[in-house]
Order: structure tokens, then sequence, then C-alpha cells
């Protein structure tokens, strides 16, 4: 079962601030950037899937989560002493060590073969080059850090380092072109059109008419959504079809809010029938998304934006919806292509009472957020999915 301190773990990377020795027009959190990185990783491996022996979505969201924490755990070093430290592979492997030794008690709940699969994942850095899923995460990587840096560039025209980091980005996304999505995105406007929108959802906040510490933007929402549902799809020894379909049902299920901005619960829920409206106007809006991406991409993202709260599975070419735990019984193989709307849901309303609980926790006395935690809390004491307690969940935060 998740706990308490790990879940907490996780919002710290909300706190850190990207580019904090440079002028900024916007603040740029680490949170949203890890977040961007992995739209953009599943972009490239939309590329990929098919043709590249040792492909895996599994290993990609992994290996993500784990970078994730890597990231949060070494957040004071600059990217230029990291680099250094990698010339010295003996003190480069102790240093990941030592970073090991940091998470492993936050992610033993998760399971032995996790923290396993996490120590393998540093023991192997640098990651092997000619692995095709540490290569795509490499690329998308750099590829959300040049899309930062061309906010930072606008306004230090003449800073320091700028032509040096300029030149090493640059390096790095070249190194890349082998990778089929690299060069689609170097020709074609409308794929990177694609990115640039979702790369808005890092200025959306949510509950944008309350004061919160930390704030959290809508696609920094999304990334701890994505994870905490990966988490639960591990507990329920969910199949890898199904975990893949969880994690980026989690990832993009707010995607619409980039055309229509967050709407929060208590205005959905004031007028009957709102929600629907809301709803049906969100898919005619996202037309214009499906036109930014390959057309062979569009039943999933639909599946991913307008269907994502359900539960669903495939059979004989037909979805069906059924509940989670009768996915569990029946249907926890690949072929079904199963999908967790129930607990994609569990988890997105489990990060709203994470926000909640820290501003209050960090000062911030707002009845409104009271009134959520409350409701959420009492919403879920009861509630079992797939064998998974969310009572005992939130029973942690007494």
């Amino acid at each position: 079962m998740l706990r308490k301190p790990l879940l907490l773990k996780i919002y710290e990377m909300a706190n850190m601030q990207r580019w904090n020795d440079k002028i900024r027009p916007v603040e740029l959190r680490e949170l949203d950037k890890q977040a961007h990185k992995m739209i953009i990783a599943y972009v490239l491996g939309k590329f990929e899937e098919n043709k590249k022996v040792g492909f895996s979505w599994a290993e990609i969201i992994e290996g993500g989560i784990f970078q994730f924490f890597h990231r949060l755990i070494l957040t004071d070093l600059k990217p230029q002493l990291v680099l250094k430290i990698k010339e010295n592979p003996v003190k480069y492997k102790e240093l990941n060590d030592w970073v090991y030794k940091q998470v492993e008690c936050y992610f033993q709940p998760v399971g032995d073969d996790f923290c396993k699969r996490f120590q393998n994942f540093l023991d192997n850095l640098p990651a092997p080059k000619n692995n095709i899923n540490t290569s795509i995460l490499h690329a998308a990587h750099f590829y959300a850090t040049k899309w930062e840096f061309n906010i930072i560039e606008r306004t230090n025209p003449e800073g320091y380092e700028i032509p040096e980091i300029r030149k090493r980005l640059q390096d790095e996304l070249e190194k890349n072109y082998s990778l089929g999505g690299i060069t689609y995105l170097a020709l074609y406007s409308k794929l990177r059109n694609f990115i640039d929108l979702c790369g808005e959802l890092r200025f959306q906040i949510r509950w944008g008419h309350l004061h919160r510490i930390p704030k959290t933007s809508v696609i920094g929402h999304m990334l701890i959504v994505a994870i905490l549902t990966y988490f639960f799809s591990l507990e329920m020894k969910a199949c890898e079809k199904r975990r893949v379909n969880n994690f980026f049902t989690a990832l993009f299920h707010d995607l619409p809010e980039v055309l229509t901005r967050d709407v929060i619960n208590p205005v959905k829920k004031s007028v009957p029938g709102l929600d629907e409206i809301i709803k049906s106007y969100e898919k005619s809006e996202m037309e214009k998304i499906y036109n930014l991406i390959p057309a062979e991409w569009h039943n999933e993202i639909k599946v991913f934006t307008e269907n994502e709260f359900s539960s669903i599975v495939k059979v004989r070419e037909e979805i069906r919806e059924i509940g989670s735990s009768e996915i569990s019984k029946k249907y926890n193989d690949d072929s079904f292509c199963p999908r967790d709307g129930e607990i994609v849901k569990a988890s997105d309303d489990l990060a709203a009472f994470l926000e909640a609980y820290l501003a209050l926790k960090n000062g911030v006395n707002n009845v409104q957020l009271v009134d959520a935690k409350n409701v959420l809390k009492e919403k879920y004491k009861s509630k079992i999915i797939s064998n998974i307690k969310f009572g005992d969940i939130y029973a942690d935060f007494d």
C-alpha cells in the first residue's frame, strides 16, 4: 500500500525551481519539466513502438519515474557538475548508490521487485546508448530542456553561459537523429505545435482562484496522477499493457484543459447538466489537437482524454466497459488491452486531496481547501478498487 512519506516526497518536486540562476519571464519548475518530458517520450515512442527490437513502454515509463526520483535527490547539483562527476565512474557509482539509499525507504511499499529495478537502473547509469528505451528518454529530456531554454534565451540573449548551453543542447539533440520522432519534429511543425500546446499546461495553475503552497500546474498534476496510477497498477499486479494504458491515460487525462482551462468541481457541479456541457465542449475542441498528430494515434488519444475514467477491455475488437475488479479477475492480460479508469479517477482525487492537505499544512487557511480535503476523505473512507483499500491511504493523513 502507498504510504504517506512517498506521497509527500513526490510533491517536493513541485517546489523545485529550474534555471534559477537565469532571468526567467515565468516560473519553470522541475515537476513540470518531468511531465513535459514524459509527454515528449510518448510522442517519440509512437514512432518506434512497432519497429525497434527491445522497445518497451513499461521500461520507458519506469525509467521516467526513476529519473524523476534521481533528479529529486540530486536537485542541488547543476547539470555541468553532474557531467563532471560522470567522468569519474567510481565516484558516479558511489553517488548513485547514495541516491538509492535515500529513496529505498520510500519505495519499499511499492515492492521489492520495483526497488530492484530502480537499483539496476542506477547501476547502469550512464544509460547504454544502444537501448532504444533509454535513448527515447534521453532525447525527450533534452527536447524538454531545449523547449525551456528557448524561453530563457529570449530574456538572456547575451547572458553568461548562454552560447555554451545552446551548443550543448543542440549537440545532444543531434545525437538522437536516429530516432524517427526527432527527425519528424525537426521537419514538420504540426507535431512541434502539439508539444508546444502541451507545454502551455505548465502555465495553467491548479485551483487558480486560491492561494496554495506549493502551487501545482495542470501538467505537473497530470504526471503525479500518472505516477500514482502506475504504483497502484503494480499493487494490483496488473499486466504490462494494463499498466501502460493506465499510466498514459493518467498522463493525458487533463489534456483538454489546454483548450478549456481548469474548471474546478464546484463550478462543474453548480448547475445540473453543466458538467456534461463542459465535457461535450472539450470533445469538440479536441479536434484541434487531433489535427496536430498522426491520424493513427487518434483512437488511442481519444481513449486517454474522452473516456478517461471508465474501466475498459477490448474483446474481439469490441471495447467493453466493465469494473476494475472484474478486469483483475478475468481480463488481466495484454491481449484484452485493459485500462482502469476507476484507478485513474481515484489517483486524480488523491492528488487533489494531497494538494489541499499540503496547502493547509503549509499555513494556507482556507475553508474551500478544508472542505475539499474532508469531502475527498469521506468519499474514499470505505472505497476498495481491485483490492486497494483507499480508506487506509487517507487514514494515513489523520
